[in-house]
């Protein structure tokens, strides 16, 4: 809910960049810092991992569960990824919205674009860039994790990725973390203060004219 005294709608907040260019850490300090906002849990189809909780980091699902959820028109948004399904429920964001909660969406683009064609005034749309694909492909090295074929996979799906960047409502290099953090954080500030979203303003603007 708000902070303030005025009543507001909540807003969805979308989060994407190419892999390794920051976007995790960033929408984790979003997660920390600021208590009006809370992450948006998807159903999957993936393997849940080791340390993850089912219904706190994601709904999980098989396919076939999946595919009727789809059915059913329960998803605001859903797009296959590396051979997983990931969706967004669409009661619980249409509920929270309706009380003031702001949800953060680390979605991709093709997400973000089903979300804003269903929700266009609900969604704010902000993209990361890394400062340059040598520093992306730094970072995704620096990992550990992946295999050389992965590498070039991910490298190959950040181009297609950035590619998309004209799709977003704010576009942000993040060659600093700090700096990053305080220009998405400030996004989200503003969006906020939309009079479109200020739902109590006429109540309150009516009481300040008598």
């Amino acid at each position: 809910m708000a902070s303030n005294s005025l009543k507001r709608r909540g807003l969805m907040f979308v989060l994407s960049s190419p892999s390794g260019a920051g976007k995790t850490t960033i929408a984790h300090r979003l997660l920390e810092d600021d208590l009006e906002i809370a992450m948006s849990i998807s159903v999957t189809t993936r393997p849940i991992r080791p340390g993850e909780t089912d219904g706190l980091d994601y709904r999980f699902t098989d396919r076939a569960g999946f595919e009727a959820m789809i059915e059913a028109g329960e998803f605001l948004e859903w797009a296959e990824v590396f051979g997983h399904l990931y969706g967004t429920p669409k009661a619980q964001i249409r509920a929270g919205l309706k009380e003031g909660q702001d949800f953060l969406f680390d979605i991709d683009w093709q997400g973000t674009q089903q979300l804003y064609q269903r929700m266009e005034t609900d969604v704010v749309r902000v993209f990361l860039l890394p400062p340059s694909i040598e520093a992306l492909e730094a970072r995704l090295r620096s990992r550990g994790t992946d295999s050389e074929e992965v590498i070039r996979d991910r490298m190959a799906r950040s181009r297609a990725e950035i590619s998309h960047w004209d799709g977003y409502d704010y576009v942000v290099v993040n060659d600093d973390m700090d700096a990053c953090f305080e220009q998405v954080h400030g996004i989200l500030r503003a969006e906020r203060l939309r009079r479109a979203r200020q739902t109590g303003l006429v109540d309150f603007t009516r009481d300040l004219m008598r």
